[in-house]
């Protein structure tokens, strides 16, 4: 039952987020982009203009660029999560996802093998969808033992080379373990952590959206 209600909640959170999707510009041929992730696209902790995809909204529209981007973001949800949510999350129409996913797994001690089919799923159906993929790796925490760490950490770059992706190797690059740049948890980015995160993966975006335009011959 509790599981069931933690789904639900989940879905309304969904619903919420895409129902407040940014808009970067409001030109007709604006780039769609899904933002496929967990607690650190949903903005945990954090008001929704603060969290990443607003941010990246807001950057991509002080320098002129026409996107569209909608938080698909659920808190506490797993690659495999975002799998079995994966086709009503992105809608039809949809031009380019960011998938940040797997922090979850690895916190909970989740077999990398799992979590690497889950996303390898993902990039497949995306593709199959002719849909342009930012893939924002994760790294697991140093105190899961080596093998979990070697196994976890190789699942994102193999990805990203296999499907030929965009790939921004770790999403919480230069905001991990800072505490001026997260909550006091310890783990999500306040949002000056947001803005760092924002900052290092925007020529990763941008790239994401050339690749869009180049696909439309636009």
């Amino acid at each position: 039952m509790a599981v069931l209600v933690q789904r639900f909640a989940a879905a309304l959170a969904l619903t919420f987020a895409c129902m407040t999707s940014v808009a970067a510009a409001a030109s007709g041929d604006a780039v769609k982009i899904v933002v496929l992730g967990d607690s650190i696209s949903a903005g945990f902790g954090l008001p929704a203009t603060a969290a990443l995809p607003a941010r990246l909204a807001a950057a991509l529209k002080a320098k002129g660029i026409a996107a569209h981007i909608t938080n698909a973001g659920v808190s506490g949800d797993t690659a495999s999560g975002g799998l079995q949510r994966l086709d009503w999350s992105v809608p039809d129409g949809t031009d380019a996802v960011i998938v940040e996913l797997g922090a979850n797994d690895a916190l909970r001690g989740i077999d990398p093998k799992v979590t690497k089919a889950a996303l390898d799923a993902i990039l497949a159906r995306l593709a199959q969808r002719h849909i342009a993929v930012l893939l924002a790796g994760m790294r697991a925490p140093r105190n899961m033992g080596p093998d979990y760490i070697k196994a976890f950490d190789a699942i994102y770059p193999a990805l990203a080379s296999a499907h030929h992706v965009v790939f921004y190797p770790f999403v919480l690059e230069g905001v991990a373990a800072d505490p001026a740049l997260n909550q006091h948890d310890g783990m999500h980015p306040n949002a000056k952590g947001v803005d760092v995160i924002v900052a290092r993966m925007l020529p990763k975006v941008e790239e994401l959206i050339a690749r869009v335009r180049t696909a439309r011959g636009s």
